[in-house]
């Protein structure tokens, strides 16, 4: 890639896609078009466009639901890193929609347009099933065979957009590379993960026990993004994105109870976890749906079952290193939690 060339970022008002766009410009990129909703709030990327006035920060509003906005965004543009997340993931309808169908219409635009050298689609871990017993999650492991069955639209929406892109890779020769970021975290995200537990009937539940955590610092996982964008010689490959020195889900909660706000929880083991999502499911399907299936044997597995996590494959296929320390990120993290917390 030159320097000018054009590099289209979607969803770059979000979190992860304002640091990739800024990552770009640092990298000495100049051509830039982002790509946001009509509604985003455009002050933060209005800054970022400020502060490198030698480049060309274009900062288009468009619906990717339209297939005329998407074409128009695609239009001259030689690498996408697709970011952007749908509004409406409630449903499996709405989760479809915002995460495929804006998908399809972004590479057809490529397609028209013949100037695409490289589409960056970013996932997430929660495509993977988590079902072997070889231990280490990576990239070759087992996505979700049957995502519909886990009562979980973005689990749904990110495995049939994977999809779409090997569909297209394969049949129009969309030449593409799929990143996988566990739990993104950094100051600007609050609350914790999903994967240490959850807060319901009142209470948090505690459920990962001595698991590790898949986090990657937004730095980190920017940097990654982007270089999925750039690296030669990858098209078609899937990469995983997690740092090193991961805590334990036990360590995360520890601190956070510590050092940003206290609060009651209660540590419930693997094995009885296990058999109250069993038991969860099992009611579910006899009163045919009378109680909603958002507690199974597939959440289960891919959220607290536990696993180890390697980087390995980014740092020799991508040249990635780890640009914050863990110790670094999580302190940071915490006092950003810590502060908005004190402000509320």
């Amino acid at each position: 890639m030159q320097s000018s060339d054009l590099i289209l970022v979607t969803g770059a008002s979000g979190f992860v896609g304002a640091r990739v766009a800024e990552n770009l410009l640092r990298r000495g990129f100049t051509n830039l078009r982002c790509l946001v909703r009509p509604s985003s709030n455009l002050k933060s990327l209005k800054q970022l466009a400020d502060s490198f006035p030698m480049a060309s920060v274009k900062i288009a509003r468009g619906n990717l639901l339209s297939r005329p906005d998407c074409a128009a965004a695609t239009e001259a543009v030689t690498v996408i890193y697709h970011l952007a997340a749908g509004t409406g993931l409630d449903s499996y309808p709405d989760a479809y929609m915002n995460s495929v169908v804006t998908t399809r219409n972004l590479l057809e635009g490529a397609r028209a347009g013949n100037t695409l050298k490289r589409f960056v689609n970013v996932s997430s871990f929660t495509v993977y099933a988590n079902t072997e017993r070889r231990g280490v999650l990576d990239e070759t492991s087992a996505v979700e065979p049957k995502p519909e069955l886990r009562g979980d639209p973005y689990c749904y929406a990110k495995v049939k957009q994977d999809e779409l892109l090997a569909e297209y890779g394969k049949k129009h020769g969309i030449p593409f590379v799929i990143v996988r970021p566990g739990v993104v975290y950094g100051p600007g995200k609050k609350g914790i993960t999903a994967r240490v537990g959850i807060g319901t009937f009142g209470l948090f539940l505690h459920l990962g026990g001595s698991n590790r955590v898949p986090l990657t610092y937004i730095e980190n996982c920017s940097e990654a993004i982007v270089l999925a964008g750039l690296k030669p010689g990858v098209d078609g490959e899937v990469f995983n994105i997690v740092d090193d020195d991961l805590p334990s889900s036990r360590q995360i909660l520890r601190m956070y109870k510590r050092q940003v706000r206290s609060f009651k929880s209660v540590y419930v083991p693997r094995p009885i976890s296990y058999l109250c999502f069993r038991a969860w499911e099992k009611y579910s399907g006899w009163s045919k749906g009378q109680l909603p299936p958002v507690f199974n044997r597939s959440i289960w597995n891919a959220y607290w079952r536990g696993s180890a996590y390697t980087n390995a494959k980014i740092k020799q296929r991508l040249g990635w290193t780890q640009l914050v320390p863990t110790a670094e990120g999580l302190k940071r993290y915490v006092e950003a939690c810590r502060e908005s917390t004190n402000g509320s």
